[in-house]
Protein backbone atom coordinates (compact mmCIF):
# COMPACT_ATOMS: atom_id res chain seq x y z
CA UNK A 1 0.00 0.00 0.00
CA UNK A 2 1.52 3.62 -0.79
CA UNK A 3 2.38 5.55 1.61
CA UNK A 4 0.53 9.29 2.44
CA UNK A 5 3.01 11.79 2.60
CA UNK A 6 3.25 15.58 3.89
CA UNK A 7 5.59 18.23 3.38
CA UNK A 8 6.48 21.55 5.43
CA UNK A 9 8.13 24.23 4.06
CA UNK A 10 8.07 27.92 3.48
CA UNK A 11 11.46 28.66 0.89
CA UNK A 12 12.08 28.30 -2.66
CA UNK A 13 13.95 25.17 -2.12
CA UNK A 14 11.24 23.37 -0.78
CA UNK A 15 8.50 24.39 -3.26
CA UNK A 16 10.70 23.22 -5.92
CA UNK A 17 10.94 19.69 -4.44
CA UNK A 18 6.77 19.93 -3.95
CA UNK A 19 6.20 20.67 -7.96
CA UNK A 20 8.81 17.56 -8.23
CA UNK A 21 6.85 15.29 -6.42
CA UNK A 22 3.87 16.44 -8.21
CA UNK A 23 5.77 16.56 -11.84
CA UNK A 24 6.74 13.13 -11.57
CA UNK A 25 3.18 11.99 -10.46
CA UNK A 26 3.85 11.70 -6.81
CA UNK A 27 1.18 13.41 -4.39
CA UNK A 28 1.07 14.98 -1.40
CA UNK A 29 -1.65 14.49 1.49
CA UNK A 30 -0.99 17.80 3.62
CA UNK A 31 1.29 20.88 2.93
CA UNK A 32 2.47 22.64 5.75
CA UNK A 33 4.08 26.51 5.89
CA UNK A 34 4.31 29.41 8.18
CA UNK A 35 1.54 31.88 8.67
CA UNK A 36 1.30 34.14 5.77
CA UNK A 37 2.37 37.51 8.49
CA UNK A 38 5.56 35.08 9.44
CA UNK A 39 8.75 35.84 7.72
CA UNK A 40 6.91 37.76 5.21
CA UNK A 41 10.67 39.95 4.73
CA UNK A 42 12.78 37.14 5.21
CA UNK A 43 15.03 36.10 1.96
CA UNK A 44 13.49 33.73 -0.02
CA UNK A 45 9.96 33.03 1.71
CA UNK A 46 7.21 31.48 -0.77
CA UNK A 47 3.65 30.92 -0.08
CA UNK A 48 2.01 27.20 -0.86
CA UNK A 49 -1.37 28.56 -1.69
CA UNK A 50 -1.19 28.15 -5.28
CA UNK A 51 -0.01 24.73 -5.35
CA UNK A 52 -2.10 23.29 -2.80
CA UNK A 53 -5.13 24.64 -4.40
CA UNK A 54 -3.96 23.54 -7.78
CA UNK A 55 -3.85 19.86 -6.82
CA UNK A 56 -6.47 19.88 -3.86
CA UNK A 57 -3.79 19.69 -0.96
CA UNK A 58 -5.11 20.37 2.47
CA UNK A 59 -2.79 23.42 3.58
CA UNK A 60 -1.75 23.87 7.30
CA UNK A 61 -0.50 27.32 8.61
CA UNK A 62 1.70 27.66 11.45
CA UNK A 63 3.56 29.90 13.55
CA UNK A 64 6.11 26.56 14.34
CA UNK A 65 6.58 23.13 13.32
CA UNK A 66 6.54 22.34 17.16
CA UNK A 67 2.92 23.50 17.55
CA UNK A 68 0.15 20.88 18.91
CA UNK A 69 -1.93 21.07 15.84
CA UNK A 70 1.02 19.88 13.71
CA UNK A 71 1.05 16.07 15.48
CA UNK A 72 -2.86 16.58 15.69
CA UNK A 73 -2.90 17.13 11.54
CA UNK A 74 -0.45 14.49 11.17
CA UNK A 75 -2.10 11.91 12.74
CA UNK A 76 -5.85 13.25 11.46
CA UNK A 77 -4.57 12.60 8.05
CA UNK A 78 -2.83 8.90 8.98
CA UNK A 79 0.69 10.36 7.49
CA UNK A 80 3.23 7.93 7.15
CA UNK A 81 6.09 10.00 5.63
CA UNK A 82 6.79 14.29 6.43
CA UNK A 83 8.87 16.04 4.47
CA UNK A 84 10.58 19.18 6.42
CA UNK A 85 13.18 20.79 3.73
CA UNK A 86 13.81 24.44 4.35
CA UNK A 87 12.70 24.80 7.51
CA UNK A 88 14.92 26.81 10.36
CA UNK A 89 13.09 25.47 13.45
CA UNK A 90 14.29 21.90 14.44
CA UNK A 91 11.41 19.14 15.00
CA UNK A 92 11.16 17.80 18.30
CA UNK A 93 10.09 14.50 19.46
CA UNK A 94 6.27 14.60 19.12
CA UNK A 95 6.47 15.86 15.71
CA UNK A 96 9.30 13.53 14.67
CA UNK A 97 7.21 10.28 15.97
CA UNK A 98 3.52 11.42 14.41
CA UNK A 99 3.82 10.32 11.21
CA UNK A 100 3.61 6.07 11.11
CA UNK A 101 7.63 5.94 10.07
CA UNK A 102 9.24 9.55 10.68
CA UNK A 103 10.54 12.33 8.84
CA UNK A 104 13.08 13.24 6.18
CA UNK A 105 14.68 16.05 6.17
CA UNK A 106 17.97 17.50 3.42
CA UNK A 107 21.16 19.09 4.21
CA UNK A 108 23.76 20.58 2.18
CA UNK A 109 26.78 18.99 2.85
CA UNK A 110 28.06 15.10 2.72
CA UNK A 111 27.10 14.12 6.32
CA UNK A 112 28.09 13.50 8.60
CA UNK A 113 30.94 16.42 7.42
CA UNK A 114 29.53 19.49 7.97
CA UNK A 115 26.68 19.41 10.22
CA UNK A 116 25.17 22.39 11.19
CA UNK A 117 25.12 25.90 9.47
CA UNK A 118 26.40 28.01 6.81
CA UNK A 119 27.45 24.86 4.76
CA UNK A 120 27.69 26.56 1.46
CA UNK A 121 29.83 29.40 2.48
CA UNK A 122 31.97 26.75 4.79
CA UNK A 123 32.70 24.69 1.87
CA UNK A 124 34.43 27.15 -0.29
CA UNK A 125 36.45 28.85 2.65
CA UNK A 126 37.41 25.67 3.54
CA UNK A 127 38.98 24.98 0.03
CA UNK A 128 36.91 21.61 -0.25
CA UNK A 129 37.00 19.63 -3.68
CA UNK A 130 33.37 18.38 -3.38
CA UNK A 131 30.32 18.64 -0.75
CA UNK A 132 26.86 17.65 -2.15
CA UNK A 133 23.43 17.26 -0.67
CA UNK A 134 22.26 14.48 1.66
CA UNK A 135 18.91 13.56 2.57
CA UNK A 136 17.73 11.93 5.50
CA UNK A 137 16.09 10.38 8.01
CA UNK A 138 15.11 13.20 10.75
CA UNK A 139 16.14 12.49 14.41
CA UNK A 140 16.13 14.81 17.94
CA UNK A 141 19.74 15.65 17.22
CA UNK A 142 21.23 17.95 14.40
CA UNK A 143 22.27 16.57 11.33
CA UNK A 144 22.54 13.47 13.04
CA UNK A 145 19.97 10.85 11.31
CA UNK A 146 20.79 8.03 9.06
CA UNK A 147 21.34 8.52 5.46
CA UNK A 148 18.79 7.99 2.91
CA UNK A 149 20.98 8.96 0.05
CA UNK A 150 23.79 11.49 -1.05
CA UNK A 151 24.44 13.34 -3.99
CA UNK A 152 27.72 14.83 -4.54
CA UNK A 153 28.35 18.22 -5.92
CA UNK A 154 32.29 19.57 -7.18
CA UNK A 155 33.96 22.44 -6.09
CA UNK A 156 37.16 23.99 -7.82
CA UNK A 157 39.09 27.02 -7.49
CA UNK A 158 36.39 29.56 -8.83
CA UNK A 159 33.13 28.29 -7.01
CA UNK A 160 31.32 31.24 -5.95
CA UNK A 161 28.15 30.87 -3.07
CA UNK A 162 25.93 31.74 -6.47
CA UNK A 163 26.65 28.42 -8.30
CA UNK A 164 26.54 26.43 -5.21
CA UNK A 165 23.38 27.66 -4.23
CA UNK A 166 22.13 26.83 -7.73
CA UNK A 167 23.88 23.29 -7.54
CA UNK A 168 22.15 22.63 -4.05
CA UNK A 169 18.50 23.69 -5.16
CA UNK A 170 19.43 21.15 -8.34
CA UNK A 171 20.48 18.35 -6.30
CA UNK A 172 17.26 18.85 -3.75
CA UNK A 173 15.27 18.25 -7.06
CA UNK A 174 17.86 15.24 -8.32
CA UNK A 175 17.20 13.60 -4.93
CA UNK A 176 13.73 13.86 -4.59
CA UNK A 177 13.04 12.37 -8.14
CA UNK A 178 15.77 9.41 -7.33
CA UNK A 179 14.18 8.44 -3.96
CA UNK A 180 10.27 9.22 -4.09
CA UNK A 181 9.26 6.01 -5.20
CA UNK A 182 11.04 3.97 -2.64
CA UNK A 183 9.70 6.37 0.28
CA UNK A 184 6.48 5.93 -1.15
CA UNK A 185 6.69 2.12 -1.30
CA UNK A 186 8.06 2.19 1.93
CA UNK A 187 11.54 0.58 0.22
CA UNK A 188 14.41 2.91 1.62
CA UNK A 189 17.92 1.36 2.94
CA UNK A 190 18.93 3.68 5.84
CA UNK A 191 22.93 3.75 6.41
CA UNK A 192 23.98 5.08 10.28
CA UNK A 193 26.31 7.90 9.98
CA UNK A 194 29.72 7.70 11.02
CA UNK A 195 30.15 9.69 13.98
CA UNK A 196 34.44 9.26 13.65
CA UNK A 197 34.19 11.35 10.62
CA UNK A 198 31.45 13.85 12.00
CA UNK A 199 32.28 17.61 11.75
CA UNK A 200 30.13 20.41 12.64
CA UNK A 201 30.24 24.16 11.20
CA UNK A 202 29.11 26.93 13.03
CA UNK A 203 26.65 29.56 11.81
CA UNK A 204 28.39 32.59 10.29
CA UNK A 205 27.15 36.60 10.98
CA UNK A 206 27.52 39.06 8.00
CA UNK A 207 30.53 41.08 10.14
CA UNK A 208 32.21 37.31 9.55
CA UNK A 209 32.40 38.52 5.94
CA UNK A 210 35.22 41.11 6.77
CA UNK A 211 38.44 41.45 4.54
CA UNK A 212 41.40 41.64 7.21
CA UNK A 213 44.96 43.32 5.87
CA UNK A 214 46.26 40.47 7.81
CA UNK A 215 45.00 37.51 5.48
CA UNK A 216 46.66 36.02 2.24
CA UNK A 217 45.44 36.40 -1.34
CA UNK A 218 43.69 32.43 -0.70
CA UNK A 219 42.07 33.60 2.28
CA UNK A 220 40.68 37.09 0.60
CA UNK A 221 39.67 35.04 -2.46
CA UNK A 222 37.41 32.22 -0.98
CA UNK A 223 36.12 34.49 1.57
CA UNK A 224 34.93 36.68 -1.24
CA UNK A 225 33.23 33.62 -3.37
CA UNK A 226 31.94 32.23 -0.09
CA UNK A 227 29.87 35.53 0.53
CA UNK A 228 29.05 36.51 -2.59
CA UNK A 229 24.82 36.66 -3.57
CA UNK A 230 22.63 35.32 -2.22
CA UNK A 231 24.69 36.65 1.14
CA UNK A 232 25.41 39.79 2.66
CA UNK A 233 28.64 40.17 0.50
CA UNK A 234 32.00 40.63 2.04
CA UNK A 235 33.16 44.02 2.87
CA UNK A 236 36.26 45.88 3.47
CA UNK A 237 36.72 49.15 5.95
CA UNK A 238 40.08 51.67 5.05
CA UNK A 239 38.74 53.62 8.00
CA UNK A 240 36.51 56.35 5.63
CA UNK A 241 34.57 53.76 3.57
CA UNK A 242 33.54 50.28 3.46
CA UNK A 243 33.41 48.39 0.09
CA UNK A 244 31.05 45.85 -0.29
CA UNK A 245 32.62 43.44 -2.65
CA UNK A 246 30.71 40.76 -4.58
CA UNK A 247 33.82 39.67 -6.65
CA UNK A 248 37.58 40.50 -6.96
CA UNK A 249 41.01 38.62 -8.06
CA UNK A 250 44.05 38.75 -6.42
CA UNK A 251 47.16 40.26 -7.75
CA UNK A 252 50.90 39.73 -6.64
CA UNK A 253 52.02 43.28 -7.58
CA UNK A 254 49.27 45.65 -7.12
CA UNK A 255 45.60 46.46 -6.04
CA UNK A 256 43.24 48.49 -4.27
CA UNK A 257 43.40 46.39 -0.98
CA UNK A 258 47.13 45.50 0.61
CA UNK A 259 47.37 41.32 2.00
CA UNK A 260 50.08 39.77 4.01
CA UNK A 261 51.26 38.63 0.25
CA UNK A 262 49.72 40.67 -2.07
CA UNK A 263 46.62 42.56 -3.28
CA UNK A 264 42.56 42.07 -3.47
CA UNK A 265 41.38 44.01 -6.34
CA UNK A 266 37.24 44.59 -6.20
CA UNK A 267 35.52 43.59 -9.57
CA UNK A 268 32.14 43.86 -9.07
CA UNK A 269 31.32 46.32 -5.69
CA UNK A 270 29.94 48.88 -4.17
CA UNK A 271 30.65 52.33 -2.06
CA UNK A 272 28.93 52.08 1.35
CA UNK A 273 29.76 55.38 3.17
Amino acid sequence: MKKKIAFATCVQLGLSCIEEIYRIGGNLDLLITLKDVKAKNKSGRIYLDNVAAEHNAPLLKINNINDQEVPDALRQHQIDWLFIIGWSQIAKKEVLEAPTYGCIGMHPTLLPVGRGRAAIPWAIIKGLDKTGVTMFKLDEGVDTGDIIGQGVISLDNDSTATELYKKVDDMHITLIAKYLDNIVNNNITLTKQNEKMATVWTGRKPEDGEILNSMSMDEADKLVRAVTHPYPGSFYNDGEKTIRIWSAQTSANEGAIKLSDGYLIPIDYEIEE
